[in-house]
């Protein structure tokens, strides 16, 4: 809907030497081209690697966004984050260390925490939520914290509390269309009908692959269901999973099986079942990076998600 980018407006107004987001001055320039040094946007990560330490978990993580920084500024228009993409308790030591510093150009902080239901829905996670609210209860008197999320419903009660909250209303589908036409580059009629449709008010979704997912998607419901069907299924399953596939298509399963159960979640299914799965999916796809066989990934992952109720 845009809502990192009111963030990021925000953060100009509160920035701007004129006040008022002028987009012309030095600070409302930095911002917009993201070097601003007191506006940190922080966004879900996959870490690719996983440091020895805290300390080094840290620096990974400001390593790993300071790249993803550099790579909107070159697309503005950028993805949503990966189905496996977290606020992991190092971000949020990476955020609460920088929540200390004095302002570097002006006399505030800004700290936008996008996709922030992404600070819930897996192991660990509940710590880093947790550690955030620390800061949201007495953040220093020169910082502002920006929360957005899709998934309000997804944070911590307490987070919410502590919070003012702003609904962001869906974009007319007319400006949907626009931009698809003019910044896509989508002219077939039927085409435009359909994405516009999908998108669903969000100009963000019209970015999404359009690639064909439902292989991945019926992949995922298969290995969500084999556990119920009897103690043969689960390793009848793995036995047809490719060998070789740990970077391609069992990969994007994983994605697909972890919006699956992050979708359950939102129908009221049993939550702490559902946090205890989707972190048997993360260990799964960090045991396929690092290329164990995808075939005992898949065994193993359909007996721990035996005990999953889904609809």
């Amino acid at each position: 809907m845009g809502k990192q980018r009111l963030a990021l407006w925000l953060a100009q107004c509160l920035v701007c030497e004129k006040e008022e987001a002028c987009g012309e001055c030095r600070a409302c320039r930095l911002v917009g081209s993201l070097q601003h040094p007191d506006v940190h946007w922080f966004v879900p990560l996959e870490l690719s690697k996983k440091g020895a330490d805290a300390d080094k978990q840290v620096e990974l993580v400001a390593e790993a966004l300071a790249e993803e920084m550099t790579a909107r500024r070159e697309q503005a228009m950028y993805q949503a984050p990966g189905g496996l993409a977290s606020h992991g308790i190092a971000a949020v030591r990476l955020l609460l260390r920088r929540l200390s510093l004095t302002p570097a150009m002006g006399r505030r902080k800004v700290f936008i925490v996008g996709d922030a239901e992404r600070l819930v829905p897996q192991r660990g996670m509940e710590d880093a939520a947790n550690a955030l609210l620390k800061a949201l209860e007495e953040p220093p008197a020169d910082s502002v914290i920006v929360l957005t999320t899709a998934d309000p419903e997804a944070l911590l009660p307490t987070v919410m509390s502590r919070v003012v909250r702003v609904r962001v209303a869906r974009v007319a589908d007319s400006v949907v269309t626009d931009f698809a036409q003019q910044m896509l580059g989508i002219t077939t009629k039927a085409e435009l009908v359909e994405r516009v449709r999908s998108a669903e008010g969000c100009i963000g979704r019209l970015l999404a692959p359009t690639g064909d997912s439902g292989v991945a998607s019926r992949r995922a419901e298969e290995l969500l269901g084999a556990g119920q069907k009897g103690a043969a299924t689960p390793y009848a399953l793995a036995l047809s999973q490719m060998p070789f596939q740990a970077r391609g298509g069992f990969t994007e399963m994983l994605d697909a099986l972890a919006g699956r159960l992050r979708a359950e979640a939102k129908t009221g299914g049993e939550t702490q079942k559902l946090v205890e799965a989707i972190a048997r999916v993360m260990d799964a796809r960090e045991w396929a990076q690092g290329n164990v066989n995808p075939q005992l990934v898949t065994a193993v992952l359909a007996e721990d998600l035996a005990g999953v109720e889904h609809g």
